[in-house]
């Protein structure tokens, strides 16, 4: 029997701040604006992956748009 990998499904405010080279006060700002999604499990906040990607997409799409 091959050993299960586990991969995280969830990264904290702190981590999604290091990923995109933001600061953590600019990431908890974006999250409670509902820029990134979120959600609160017990005292903190957590992020899918998938929510990181859309946000991503959004601002470069947004930057498409503007460079058009």
């Amino acid at each position: 029997m091959t050993p299960a990998t586990i991969r995280r499904k969830w990264h904290t405010t702190a981590e999604v701040a290091v990923m995109l080279g933001f600061s953590l006060s600019k990431t908890k700002s974006l999250i409670l604006t509902g820029e990134i999604r979120s959600v609160k499990v017990g005292r903190n906040r957590r992020i899918l992956p998938a929510w990181v990607d859309e946000y991503i997409e959004r601002v470069t799409a947004d930057a498409d748009r503007w460079s058009a």
